[in-house]
């Protein structure tokens, strides 16, 4: 190998690392920032009551009504108890501020029936579940809704961003309900849902909750960018993807259906990790073939891929299946296995993938132009950028290995 490129590699390190305070200031260690799911499960109660089962994050519930109703002793002991206290405390703190916490979820979630607001009221005791791993309280309100033909729309705006402790919040609203069941996603640019609502509808906004979140997790996307930097022709990016998406889509959707549980203190070091791993793959390739490291070897193996190749094909499905287990947790979905969650996952996942062919198509055949035009500066570019994955995933390892 020439000594240009021995030169060349030993400079990159420096160039990332004299980014990696600004990019690091810019992210968090998470790679899905802090946001959180609630969840709603709407059936009929009886003839003219609406059944709204609530699944929210109890600390988050906490600050929030008691912000919203200016209830400083649920803040105090909400927060004392989710720090010290257990399952049963809990849910009996919000208990004793029942009046705080009904008018905070009457404001922010409703029910309407015929064009007229359902009256909500507290039934039954509240509870505790967990989604991985983090506390979440269980309540149920009954609405008294008017007599109607038309279907209910139900409306959240629980946890919104204006609120100013997290932001883009999830719904996952599950109903059985005027003869029509199903799963529908609700947001911030979407937060109402009609039972009304066509399929094509719902199938829009599971793909686009897909589409958003994989837009909004950097990790994913650096190890996208890692898979197209070490990729030296179409077809084996194209493998690589359609490879990642077969891993992680069982794994999702295992995960995500309650089939398989992993802790997310042990997910995330590993998608961390795996960024680090998979763009240090090109590097060492790089630094053992110089000019020729974006060649493929001449001994050429099924579907056109040398032994590197299928070698890398295999590190990136397990990968793949990891990330899977990253995309269920910072989902947030823990439910039993039902037809209606998977359909809604499968269309969750199509998102996801939209996102990753749209980059793949953008970027690589820039990079392929610009290796067949200019091959210097091709290795540079590809070697900087696989650098600068390198680095930022091993912080980011670091970092969440520590849970800093």
């Amino acid at each position: 190998m020439s000594t240009r490129i021995h030169r060349a590699l030993l400079a990159l390190p420096l160039v990332a690392l004299a980014f990696a305070p600004a990019f690091g200031a810019a992210s968090s260690a998470s790679a899905h920032g802090f946001s959180s799911v609630a969840y709603i499960d709407v059936s009929s109660a009886e003839q003219g009551v609406v059944r709204t089962e609530l699944q929210l994050e109890y600390d988050l519930l906490v600050v929030s009504a008691a912000d919203a109703e200016h209830d400083n002793d649920l803040f105090l002991a909400g927060t004392d108890a989710f720090e010290n206290g257990d399952e049963t405390t809990r849910p009996a703190v919000l208990a004793n501020h029942e009046a705080s916490l009904a008018a905070y979820l009457a404001s922010h979630l409703t029910v309407t029936a015929g064009g007229e607001t359902c009256t909500p009221t507290l039934a039954g005791d509240i509870t505790e579940t967990l989604q991985q791993g983090v506390p979440y309280a269980k309540i149920i309100l009954d609405q008294a809704c008017a007599p109607t033909s038309q279907g209910h729309i139900v409306t959240s705006t629980l946890f919104g961003d204006s609120e100013g402790y997290v932001t883009g919040t999830k719904t996952i609203l599950t109903y059985d309900i005027d003869e029509r069941s199903g799963t529908a996603a609700l947001d911030a640019n979407q937060p109402s849902f009609s039972t009304e609502q066509s399929t094509g509808e719902r199938f829009w906004e599971f793909f686009h909750l897909g589409a958003e979140h994989l837009l909004s997790g950097i990790d994913h996307i650096l190890f996208l960018l890692a898979l197209i930097a070490g990729s030296r022709k179409f077809r084996e990016v194209i493998f690589a993807a359609t490879t990642f998406t077969l891993a992680h889509s069982v794994t999702f959707i295992l995960a995500a259906t309650g089939v398989i549980s992993v802790s997310a203190r042990i997910i995330e070091p590993i998608i961390a990790l795996s960024i680090a791993v998979v763009a240090s793959w090109y590097l060492w390739r790089l630094w053992r073939r110089g000019d020729a490291a974006n060649e493929l070897d001449s001994s050429s193996g099924p579907l056109g891929l040398d032994r590197a190749g299928w070698l890398r094909l295999g590190v990136v499905f397990l990968f793949g299946l990891v990330h899977g287990l990253g995309f269920a947790s910072a989902l947030g979905i823990d439910e039993p296995w039902s037809w209606t969650l998977l359909w809604s996952l499968l269309v969750f996942n199509l998102g996801i993938e939209a996102v990753q062919v749209a980059i793949i198509a953008a970027l690589f055949p820039l990079l392929a132009l610009l290796r067949r035009r200019r091959p210097r500066i091709g290795l540079w570019a590809t070697g900087a950028l696989a650098v600068a994955v390198s680095v930022f995933g091993l912080i980011w390892f670091v970092e969440r290995l520590l849970d800093l």
